[in-house]
């Protein structure tokens, strides 16, 4: 048999239906690929080898037993480390909570065991998922299966690495500004943002509680979409949950006919500052999609210009709420506690030593936004800037039926390469942060590779809140069309990476 780990969740499910794979033998062709890449791709921060190969061996004995399975069981799944799993270390990749057991599942994480899906370990992140090169993780960084000198993105850097490393066919990550799409885009893989709402916040540790989204990461618009419908859906303990029925992402998947659909391109997302390599490849998929009989215009939303600084207020205000919690009071690390010390003093040393250089950045300028004096001024402006793209959002949505743009400006850039410049690290999130301002639902999915470089290019779907099939629906038909030219989805052509064990 073919090598496992090179197989679709939708075809290792069927292989495990019809009875010639099992999912403990999936699970350790997996666990074996980690073993022999992730010392150069370091995607995961935690490797789960016991945990996994015991729920594989109870979802085999359930399907030898003849119970009802869902369509992903015994499929195994890479988890982004800033979602609960009971008694599997999460750290967000923090030091303040380095070996931190949670003692409850995130409903994610609920969800995907109910699933029977197999949950191999948990996944490297920038630091309370703030950057977007996974470079600010304390644990160190991540590396791009298809140039190890690059960035994987972030702050899913990698969840979405080890999905294009083959080391699992699906991966959870969240998504605040474009943390599962601009890794997506810059990995060669599928990264969905679904609908702000649609998925649980409920175990999910906090970066910006209006923003956070849980979604997909996998190398097909099937995979993703069937990943959607596990996790999507109500939650009585989330109070931002939509009570709604999950849209029929599946269907729309397994569809692909954009014939009729009205797509329009975003007038302010594109031109100076886009790498050509990028704009070209984004151009090539939108004339596909015309010849495939979608109705393509171009659709103006001015104050997308204005997303980046009014995100860079909300997301840090947000941010130094949530974290005000990390007080080595209750749990996680405590630093100077010798009994001289007051509590007000081992509170300020432990986030001294435990919180990072851009969490401290960020939770300065939320404190300054939200103090006496400056709130109306910063984070009360922000505000109103976040209801006028909500708006614009609105507004296109009655002459289109989606919009679409490049997932990034660029491709991936050198490690290193902008860890000093804050500011251009941020201009990585152009394209991505107006659908969390407004929590709609947007996709990345693979277009390409960049002439300059040979590297992935995203091409970028935003669809209106609760109309996620959409997302699929454009994806499908677009992965479609290109694989007839790439003879299968992007990553055929993505390098081998070279065994490190």
């Amino acid at each position: 048999m073919a090598d496992l780990t090179r197989k679709t969740a939708a075809e290792l499910a069927e292989l495990m239906t019809s009875g010639q794979a099992s999912s403990v033998e999936i699970t350790q062709a997996h666990l074996d690929r980690i073993a022999a890449v992730d010392g150069a791709v370091h995607a995961f921060l935690h490797v789960d080898t016991e945990g996994a190969l015991a729920q594989a061996k109870a979802v085999d004995d359930k399907r030898a037993a003849g119970e009802q399975l869902s369509p992903l069981a015994g499929v195994p799944l890479a988890l982004k480390d800033v979602l609960t799993q009971e008694g599997v270390p999460t750290t967000a990749g923090s030091k303040i909570l380095e070996g931190w057991m949670p003692p409850y599942d995130s409903t994610v994480v609920k969800r995907l065991k109910d699933a029977g899906i197999v949950i191999l370990g948990k996944t490297n992140m920038d630091e309370f998922a703030m950057g977007s090169s996974t470079e600010n993780s304390a644990y160190g960084t991540t590396h791009n299966p298809w140039d190890l000198g690059r960035i994987p993105g972030g702050s899913g850097g990698g969840s979405s690495a080890a999905v294009s490393a083959y080391e699992a066919p699906l991966a959870i990550g969240t998504d605040t500004g474009g943390s599962i799409r601009q890794p997506g885009a810059f990995t060669g893989t599928v990264g969905v943002k679904p609908t702000y709402g649609g998925t649980s916040r409920y175990g999910l540790i906090a970066l910006a509680s209006s923003l956070d989204t849980p979604g997909p990461c996998a190398r097909t618009t099937l995979d993703a979409a069937l990943l959607h419908e596990v996790i999507a859906g109500w939650d009585p303990m989330d109070s931002t949950s939509i009570n709604q029925d999950v849209p029929p992402v599946v269907e729309a998947a397994r569809n692909g006919d954009v014939a009729g659909l009205r797509i329009g391109v975003v007038k302010e997302l594109g031109g100076e500052g886009y790498q050509p390599g990028v704009e070209a490849r984004f151009h090539e998929a939108v004339e596909l999609l015309t010849k495939l009989g979608a109705e393509v215009v171009e659709v103006s939303c001015p104050h997308f210009q204005y997303a980046l600084p009014a995100y860079y207020l909300i997301l840090p205000s947000e941010a130094s709420s949530n974290l005000a919690k990390f007080d080595a009071m209750r749990y996680g690390l405590r630093v100077g506690d010798d009994g001289e010390n007051s509590a007000e003093k081992v509170m300020s040393l432990t986030r001294e030593a435990g919180f990072g250089a851009e969490v401290k950045r960020r939770i300065m300028l939320g404190t300054h936004a939200l103090s006496s004096g400056y709130y109306d001024a910063y984070y009360g402006q922000a505000q109103k800037v976040r209801t006028l793209i909500a708006r614009d959002f609105a507004n296109a949505y009655e002459q289109v039926d989606v919009l679409v743009s490049p997932a990034t400006p660029t491709t991936a850039f050198a490690i290193g390469d902008r860890i000093d410049d804050p500011i251009a690290m941020y201009k990585n999130d152009l394209c991505t942060i107006p659908s969390n301002l407004a929590g709609n639902a947007a996709a990345s999915f693979p277009c390409g590779l960049a002439d300059e470089d040979g590297l992935p290019v995203g091409f970028h779907v935003m669809a209106p809140v609760m109309r996620d099939d959409l997302l699929y629906k454009v994806g499908a038909a677009l992965e479609s069309a290109l694989a007839e030219q790439w003879g299968g989805v992007l990553m055929t052509k993505a390098p081998e990476l070279e065994v490190t064990r």
